[in-house]
């Protein structure tokens, strides 16, 4: 009776660990990505053993994440949602891709159209830091993004992009407007778009990448437009009243991103993380929260890094043709009346290629969609080292077409390949930190392909340069899928031997006294 009671409370003892095991493991389970969560689970468990009963409060493997997916509706209101997320987007990178424009008109209206030393790295940082900036405070927004949800970011980002491009209507100074146009209007701008992009996997999965495309396909249509608009308000109004103008359309916006109601539930549950920090100091919840929001473990996938890095490594050399263009063909064919033309060649290319991706990336399972970006970086490359090698105009506008083409390719699969990488919970942290890594090289490409015009007098070595970053970016690229499907193949080893073992267990064959026993003896 006595060795009866020890080993029933021995058994209650061991069933209550191993239940607050459990729990701790799920607990732990939360943070990770959602790629990874059920194989952890699996790995750790091994599964529920017969005749041990599972509490209800245990979250199954991989249950969050199928039940996320099943409350996206595919439809519905998740088209005026797409309407709004295409305003957003076509007015921002309508602005941004139309910069050729008001870069000439900056430079006219410095000294009265007279060339300083350096003025073409000088006005280049206008929009480059505009650019930049969309990409740089891309991980801040995902904070405010998981803190705050999309409708409040990207409302308050418009508000801030219209204050910056009203308060450029106002000063003539280089100077002051690196800080309205590149600083407020960039900053506006990331806050702005960042959750159109993330609000689309609220509403649709099974139509994600035909919506990017439609999305991103907006901005062609504002590349299209916005470049003979801004030719026609130059010349009638000005620069000043051409900003003003330009700031309705973030007006807009404001009232748009209303519209960004999420659905799914945020990736962290704030009340729960206050609860856990309560009984620490102030310096360790401020570190608590700071691990937090700014949460790596997205960069704990190895396929996730490689990405991230090869996409920085391409956009080193993707906006200059979009800043210096303008000015290249007015020099070389003294062109100055028809230069508009090319940016609506882009446009409409670009509108072509994102909508053909993003229809196309959604009949290529998994992460094989990596290989529309890497065939787009590799036509980049090359049309980039063509610009300096065209000796008529309408040779530039063929390459054109071409740069389009690769835009399109380019943007409309970002979303889709973050998604396919690390999960729809962890999509929001993933787009914002590759979208920080790209705000470095994507600044600092203009200034310094201007910085070569001022010194080699010609655009002939920025462009050759610029064709270069592409190329190596497509290289890093393709390691991706063959990474991932080597990955892939090692876990489903690791699920068979493990399976094996359940099995060997079952029957007996590790018990005392069983034959593999007595060999291992």
């Amino acid at each position: 009776m006595g060795g009866s009671g020890e080993g029933t409370k021995g058994g209650s003892s061991g069933e209550e660990e191993e239940s607050q095991a459990m729990e701790e493991e799920a607990e732990e389970d939360e943070n990770l990505p959602p790629g990874e969560e059920q194989g952890m689970r699996d790995s750790l468990l091994g599964g529920a053993p017969e005749g041990v009963a599972v509490s209800a409060e245990v979250p199954v493997p991989g249950k969050r994440e199928e039940d996320v997916r099943g409350r996206v509706p595919d439809g519905g209101f998740g088209w005026v949602v797409v309407l709004a997320a295409t305003w957003c987007s076509g007015s921002i990178f309508g602005i941004q891709n139309s910069f050729g424009i008001l870069y000439v008109m900056l430079q006219e209206e410095m000294d009265g159209g007279t060339k300083g030393q350096g003025m073409d790295f000088k006005t280049a940082w206008v929009g480059s830091l505009a650019m930049g900036m969309i990409f740089f405070c891309s991980p801040l927004v995902s904070i405010f993004t998981d803190r705050l949800g999309c409708r409040k970011t990207s409302s308050g980002g418009a508000a801030l992009a219209f204050v910056g491009l009203l308060s450029s209507s106002f000063t003539k100074s280089l100077g002051v407007r690196y800080f309205t146009y590149g600083i407020l209007f960039g900053c506006g701008c990331s806050f702005a778009f960042q959750p159109s992009l993330v609000i689309l996997g609220h509403y649709f999965n099974k139509r994600l990448g035909l919506v990017n495309g439609i999305v991103a396909g907006g901005s062609c249509v504002f590349t299209m437009c916005l470049p003979f608009l801004l030719k026609m308000m130059g010349r009638a109004i000005g620069l000043e009243h051409t900003f003003q103008v330009l700031s309705v359309f973030m007006f807009i916006q404001i009232f748009l991103s209303l519209t960004f109601k999420p659905l799914l539930p945020p990736p962290v549950d704030f009340s729960k993380e206050k609860e856990k920090v309560a009984g620490r100091s102030k310096a360790q919840q401020c570190l608590a929260h700071t691990q937090k929001y700014f949460n790596m473990q997205v960069f704990r996938k190895k396929t996730y890094t490689i990405w991230a890095f090869g996409i920085a490594t391409t956009v080193l050399g993707y906006f200059v043709p979009y800043v210096h263009l303008m000015k290249f063909v007015e020099q070389r064919f003294q062109e100055n009346t028809k230069e508009w033309v090319l940016l609506v060649c882009i446009g409409a290319t670009s509108g072509i290629g994102r909508l053909a991706s993003g229809r196309i990336g959604d009949c290529i399972p998994g992460l094989k969609k990596i290989y529309l970006q890497v065939a787009s970086f590799l036509l980049l490359g090359i049309m980039s080292m063509m610009l300096p090698l065209c000796q008529m105009f309408e040779s530039v506008i063929v390459v054109c077409l071409f740069l389009g083409l690769c835009d399109g390719f380019l943007i409309s699969m970002m979303s889709p390949i973050a998604f396919e990488l690390v999960g729809p919970m962890q999509a929001s942290q993933a787009i914002g930190y590759v979208l920080g890594l790209m705000s470095i090289p994507m600044t600092a490409g203009p200034p310094i392909a201007g910085l070569l015009r001022d010194y080699c007098g010609s655009y002939d070595l920025a462009f050759y340069l610029a064709g270069i970053p592409p190329l190596i970016g497509a290289l890093v690229l393709l390691s991706v899928p063959l990474i991932h499907e080597r990955e892939l193949k090692k876990k489903r080893q690791m699920e068979e031997e493990k399976e094996k073992t359940q099995d060997s267990v079952v029957n007996g064959e590790l018990l005392p006294g069983s034959p593999v026993t007595d060999e291992c003896v």
